[in-house]
């Protein structure tokens, strides 16, 4: 007896990787935005003497950069997860 996945119950595939595609792509618009001000943050705290803000600023650098790669790196991974599931 074999016992196979239907992915064909699936209908809306194309519809759940054009979503998912689209709020990848907020969040990765939003991620890049908030590198960017932290990085000016960052920068400007630095200058004027404030170790606490800096710290703080870097930080937010730094998960801002974690979320850009990762939201950048969504829609490759959803995109190969629906390939290999098609092919099932």
């Amino acid at each position: 007896m074999d016992v196979f996945p239907d992915f064909g119950g699936v209908g809306a595939a194309d519809d759940l990787r054009t979503v998912i595609g689209a709020l990848l792509t907020f969040v990765l618009i939003i991620a890049v935005l908030m590198l960017i001000v932290s990085a000016i943050i960052w920068a400007i705290a630095s200058s004027t003497g404030n170790p606490h803000t800096a710290t703080k600023a870097r930080l937010g650098a730094w998960v801002a950069l974690g979320a850009a790669a990762l939201a950048g790196a969504g829609v490759a991974w959803v995109n190969f997860l629906l390939g290999v599931g098609e092919r099932l």
